[in-house]
């Protein structure tokens, strides 16, 4: 069920302003939560109805021009949410929250309109099956498996390679699968959103991806809402049966939009500052990014985790929502392998031989077990020396280096920044050179031949 339209339209009038927080009062019929507001002086100031209270007066939050408000100021009533351009028309663009091209490239039709805020699907209708969904790198592929229509989290503190991933992710579907791909930019730099954009149009796949953004030079208002308007898009490409990528950068900045709202609004916080609607505000946009009968939406979302502190409420709010989880680690970073994912941290509800088949899954279990072994062992090479080693631990310490560098990659959407080709591996490739790894063929190559190569067809051509 859509929106629904009021049908008696008074205006209110202004009476407090705090920040991007308006309270309006209403005389006559109270506005719906989500209704859209204008400012009738100058229509560009948009208000969102955030809730309305017992004595008409509606608490709203100023998604633009709040600079242009004062008491007393007529507040008109539209009875409609906000709404954005969808559609095929929506990919290669550049939109805001409301769905204004914000790319130079002329205005968008708005004969096809759709409410940013809907209902999730019902329960029977959403798609159980589980597909494996290939992306080409390996360490991905191999350890955290994503699902088709499945939801992954990329968790990673500033600067470990969160967005990088991202991208590379959204170039492979493009390239690879043939998908189409919708991104929501929330709360990070001008710049990166900027880069992002160059990087696409560049590698030729912007005419598959729509790009919805709400930065942090925006009001907080507009970065907690924004993500809403991307997933309509995302929601739609779905219900006309086409799969979809749903990308997001970054997911605890909608949170921390939230949070700023929820200190306006003075309300208690809950658990280390965070609003006490956070497993709603969470809950709100999650639910809705779910495949369906008619189409799927696979959602992978970057969070940021403050001062790499995984155990942040914030954080830990999105957790249960992600059906793979990929921890990316400074540790591992500092050691120069890229991408610089945690393996034995991350996981993935994939891991299931009658999902991923008996091969893969014996293969994760012994990879797994062996690096487990050398993180014991590293510790004790850091004090005593690797020569302290048992003749067995000296092998295994030896094996696991092999596997962790040959998890390296060169990344096809950084290939002009490194000057290094990148690779598409597929899965099936990556379980047979694990397994040659584990079995011990390979002991007596030295283990920096395995950094950064495709196969382990390249080790003979090096």
């Amino acid at each position: 069920m859509e929106y629904e339209v009021a049908t008696n339209l008074k205006s209110g009038k202004v009476r407090t302003i705090k920040g991007d927080v308006v309270e309006v009062e209403f005389l006559d019929e109270k506005p719906l939560q989500h209704e859209l507001l204008i400012f009738e002086e100058n229509p560009q100031t948009k208000l969102e109805v955030y809730y309305v209270g017992l004595d008409n007066r509606a608490i709203c939050l100023c998604l633009e021009g709040v600079e242009n408000l004062y008491r007393g100021a007529q507040i008109q009533r539209t009875g409609e949410a906000i709404k954005i351009p969808i559609g095929d028309q929506a990919l290669g663009r550049v939109m805001d929250v409301f769905g204004n091209p914000i790319d130079s490239l002329g205005e968008l039709m708005l004969e096809n309109l759709g409410t940013v805020f809907r209902p999730a699907p019902k329960f029977q209708d959403v798609d159980s099956s589980k597909e494996i969904l290939e992306t080409g790198i390996k360490v991905i592929d191999f350890f955290t498996p994503f699902k088709k229509g499945g939801k992954v989290g990329l968790f990673g503190g500033a600067g470990v390679g969160k967005t990088v991933i991202l991208s590379e992710l959204m170039y492979n579907v493009s390239t690879y699968h043939q998908g189409i791909s919708v991104f929501a930019g929330v709360g990070e730099r001008i710049r990166e959103g900027h880069e992002l954009y160059e990087l696409i149009s560049s590698k030729g796949i912007l005419n598959k991806v729509a790009l919805v953004f709400g930065q942090m030079n925006e009001n907080a208002a507009t970065r907690f809402r924004v993500g809403f308007s991307a997933l309509r898009l995302a929601e739609y490409f779905r219900d006309q049966e086409r799969d979809v990528l749903f990308f997001m950068d970054n997911f605890y900045r909608f949170v921390q939009a939230g949070n700023e709202i929820s200190t306006l609004l003075n309300t208690i916080p809950s658990e280390d500052g965070y609003q006490a609607t956070l497993a709603s505000d969470v809950g709100s946009f999650q639910e809705r990014l779910v495949p369906t009968n008619r189409g799927s939406i696979t959602s992978v979302q970057a969070v940021y985790v403050p001062a790499d502190d995984l155990t942040d409420s914030g954080v830990q709010a999105a957790l249960p929502y992600f059906d793979s989880t990929i921890i990316l680690s400074r540790k591992v970073q500092e050691e120069g392998r890229y991408p610089s994912v945690d393996i034995l941290n991350s996981s993935s509800s994939l891991i299931d031989p009658s999902i991923i088949g008996y091969d893969h899954y014996e293969a994760v279990i012994e990879a797994e077990k062996l690096i487990k072994r050398f993180s014991d062992l590293d510790r004790l090479v850091s004090i005593v020396g690797e020569s302290e080693l048992a003749p067995e631990d000296r092998t295994l310490y030896h094996r696991a280096k092999k596997l962790l560098n040959y998890m390296t990659q060169d990344l096809l959407v950084v290939s002009e920044t490194t000057g290094k080709k990148g690779s598409f591996v597929p899965r099936g490739r990556t379980i047979m050179d694990v397994k040659e790894i584990i079995s011990g063929k390979l002991d007596q190559i030295p283990d920096e031949k395995f950094t950064n190569i495709k196969d382990l067809r390249e080790i003979g051509s090096r």
